[in-house]
Formats: structure tokens, C-alpha cells, sequence
């Protein structure tokens, strides 16, 4: 009796740490054991648009679109907060100026500039373990050139800057995004 308690028990034991790591191997389909983001596939057709931004003029000049994954959007009208692996992407690209009908000097989007993918990371599982990681999201660029690898080497230096006046929203410009909002 005593060894078939003893069976059960380590049964259990084992059920549960796999358990464990099945469910943190559910994360994020866009991150590996090791850290690495991957792009979306196919995500404007997949995720809700948040919201866009347009900088006239200077490096990050264009049209700014920002997706997140609709699980975490209806998370954060309920919560106020990313729920673990929200999945948000954000779409920089060329700003092309026409005229048209509607009017002299319209701006549409052109060519993609580059691609920026965070993933909230609520545990901090990969600080200190990979350098795109930190502070609560893994950070990632993907530039067109860039073979579907990011190209940051270090979070703190490579994205920080930016999202700096964000931090008390968890390093987000949430004012941009209508669409986390219920109303």
C-alpha cells in the first residue's frame, strides 16, 4: 500500500510540473524557450488595431499603426493592464504625399520603415537570461532587411529611449489607442 502511495504521489508530482511547463510553453506562440520574438504572421488581419500616429518629420517619421491581440485587448478593458504575452505590433512606414479629391497634400502610407513587436512579460522569465527582455515586455525590431530577425541587442539601449515618458503606463503611449478603451 505504502508504495502504491508513494507511486500515486510522484504520478502527481510529475503531472503537475508537466502541467507547469506546458503552460508556460503557451506564453506567447511568438517567443521560443529562449526568448527569441518572432513577427506575427498575417497580424493586421488578425489582431484589432488599436490606434495610429503620424510624425511628419524625423527618424520615426511616418504612419505609426498599432496592433495588439484581441484577448488582450478585452484583458485591459476589464483590468487596466496587459494581461502576460500580450502580443502588440506596431507598423512603421513611409509616408507618401498626394493630391487628391479630397484634397491637396494628403498623406497615406507607403512602404514599411520597419516593424516593432512587444510581448508583456508579467513574470520577467527571461530577465537577465535575454538582453530584449526587461522591465516587463520582451522588445523587438524587425527591419525589412532583416531576414524576420530582430535586430535588438540590448532593450535598454534600443527601445527604452522611446518609451521612456511611458513608463508610468507600463512603458505604453496608451492616449493613442482608442480602442483599449470601452467607450
Amino acid at each position: 500500500m505504502n508504495t502504491i502511495a508513494k507511486f500515486t504521489g510522484a504520478a502527481l508530482i510529475a503531472s503537475c510540473t508537466a502541467l507547469s511547463v506546458q503552460a508556460d510553453d503557451k506564453f506567447s506562440t511568438q517567443v521560443d524557450a529562449t526568448g527569441t520574438i518572432s513577427l506575427p504572421k498575417d497580424f493586421r488581419a488578425t489582431m484589432s488595431h488599436l490606434g495610429s500616429w503620424f510624425v511628419p518629420s524625423g527618424e520615426a517619421s511616418g504612419f505609426h499603426d498599432v496592433y495588439l491581440d484581441s484577448d488582450a485587448v478585452t484583458a485591459f478593458r476589464k483590468t487596466g493592464k496587459f494581461p502576460d504575452g500580450a502580443v502588440m505590433v506596431k507598423e512603421l512606414r513611409h509616408a507618401n504625399v498626394g493630391n487628391y479629391t479630397t484634397g491637396a497634400g494628403v498623406n497615406h502610407a507607403g512602404d514599411i520603415k520597419q516593424t516593432f513587436v512587444m510581448v508583456k512579460d508579467s513574470t520577467n522569465r527571461f530577465a537577465g537570461k535575454n538582453p530584449a527582455w526587461g522591465d516587463g515586455w520582451g522588445w523587438a525590431l524587425f527591419k525589412p532587411d532583416s531576414a524576420g530577425k530582430s535586430v535588438v541587442t540590448d532593450y535598454r539601449v534600443d527601445c527604452l529611449g522611446c518609451h521612456a515618458p511611458a513608463k508610468a503606463k507600463d512603458w505604453i503611449y496608451t492616449e493613442g489607442y482608442p480602442t483599449l478603451s470601452a467607450k
